[in-house]
């Protein structure tokens, strides 16, 4: 009997140290998969990439800044989850030389990042893409669309249908955007809509007529801004906090908000642009105007950053909504988020965004390419990128796994071809 009850009890140690040993184990793989998934440098030819090829980068760049075309830059390119190439290029300010950690005004590239706060609250189930916008912001229950404009004054029609969510996603929601020509646009400056509060701005934009009938046209707009808003609606949080909470701590993207803490301000640049003599400083850092709490939270461009935060958020995008062992979005999500949008949807004519999206698509917050040779550029189809106007950029190309990204602080937007030069100096170092 107590051989018997000896035996047991050397039975029961064994499996509970085989379950001591399984739990190491599981842990210990845990550690593997959360360390290869997050970026880290490395030899490009194990990435598929050539360092020779590579080094073609520099030259290109470097040339203009030698040319006093820009102040300076960072580029970035990754590729399996490796950084394969990141370099600092000329100043940030005047004679301060552009450091790896420098702080840009990214603008425009802060719609990617809102479209994912919202898609959070969708996976969530908070609303669904087609729901119309009124049902969660009621001051949008009577919107007009615009039909014309004489002296008895501006003439109105009820919109085909209701704008949706999805409409706010893919900039097809009717409204107009910043610095277009047309009675809408002149109605948008005159009510001051980024010296408000996104309440605010709401019930101005309530009192303005569409441009457009939702679901129509495509026109890049101050629909993120209401997106931002209805991120406040349904979470009950500030933009700010919920980005912050559910996007930025997460990922470990530290330097990325609306706003820069007065103890990083030596790392943000002024902003350039030409002049007769090359480029000259348009606007110097000032902390009353990044350090101090932001009133209006722009969803469509507000967000400051770096380029190591946002090569962590496209990488995220990559590995299709997870980075180092953290979820923020479901693989069929982002799918949904990069793929086109906009089949059938009459595209811009005008001079800038005419050539722009040319051969694109749109998903919710990028710009997908459908077409190499209407686009004019290199790349794989349903790859998605997106800019912002002071010269920042990314590329996602999920097909090769590849992301790239240039940061500068030079307005106007494609002043120079510096991001099809970029496209191409890192396709052409692909060995594999």
């Amino acid at each position: 009997m107590i051989r018997f009850q000896h035996i047991i009890k050397l039975k029961q140690m064994i499996i509970t140290v085989k379950k001591i040993l399984f739990c190491f184990l599981l842990a210990a793989l845990a550690g593997c998969i959360k360390q290869g998934n997050k970026l880290a440098e490395g030899r490009p030819e194990k990435a598929g990439m050539s360092s020779e090829r590579l080094y073609r980068i520099k030259p290109v760049m470097q040339k203009y800044i030698d040319e006093n075309k820009l102040p300076g830059m960072i580029t970035m390119v990754a590729r399996h989850g490796t950084i394969v190439h990141s370099e600092t290029f000329g100043f940030m300010d005047n004679d301060k030389p552009m450091r790896p950690d420098a702080i840009f005004r990214i603008a425009s590239m802060t719609k990617p990042v809102t479209s994912v706060a919202a898609m959070i609250l969708y996976e969530e189930g908070y609303f669904q893409l087609d729901d119309p916008v009124a049902d969660y912001i009621p001051e949008f229950r009577n919107l007009k669309v615009f039909s014309s404009i004489d002296k008895e004054g501006v003439h109105a029609v009820d919109p085909v249908r209701p704008m949706t969510i999805r409409d706010l996603l893919t900039h097809t929601s009717g409204l107009s955007g910043v610095g277009a020509e047309s009675p809408v646009d002149s109605m948008y400056s005159a009510a001051n809509l980024s010296g408000s509060t996104l309440k605010e701005m709401i019930q101005k934009l309530s009192g303005i007529p569409l441009l457009y009938h939702p679901g129509t046209t495509w026109n890049y707009s101050r629909s993120t801004d209401v997106l931002g808003y209805l991120i406040e609606v349904l979470s009950g949080k500030s933009l700010d906090l919920f980005m912050k909470e559910r996007i930025f701590i997460p990922l470990g993207m530290k330097d990325t908000d609306f706003s820069v803490p007065k103890e990083k301000f030596d790392r943000i640049g002024a902003v350039y642009a030409p002049d007769s003599a090359g480029i000259e400083i348009i606007m110097k850092p000032d902390t009353n105007m990044v350090s101090v709490p932001v009133k209006f939270l722009s969803g469509n461009g507000g967000l400051y950053s770096t380029a190591t935060d946002y090569m962590i958020f496209s990488q995220m995008l990559l590995n299709k909504g997870e980075y180092d062992g953290v979820r923020i979005l479901a693989s069929s999500t982002v799918d949904l988020m990069t793929t086109n949008q906009i089949s059938g949807i009459t595209m811009p004519d005008d001079d800038f965004f005419g050539p722009l999206m040319s051969g694109m698509g749109f998903g919710f917050g990028f710009a997908v390419l459908n077409d190499n040779g209407k686009a004019n550029i290199i790349g794989t189809k349903g790859s998605y990128w997106w800019s912002g106007s002071g010269n920042t950029y990314f590329y996602i190309d999920p097909h090769e796994d590849l992301s790239l990204l240039l940061m500068t602080q030079f307005v106007p937007n494609y002043y120079y071809p510096i991001f099809k030069q970029l496209r191409v100096l890192s396709y052409q170092a692909l060995i594999d």
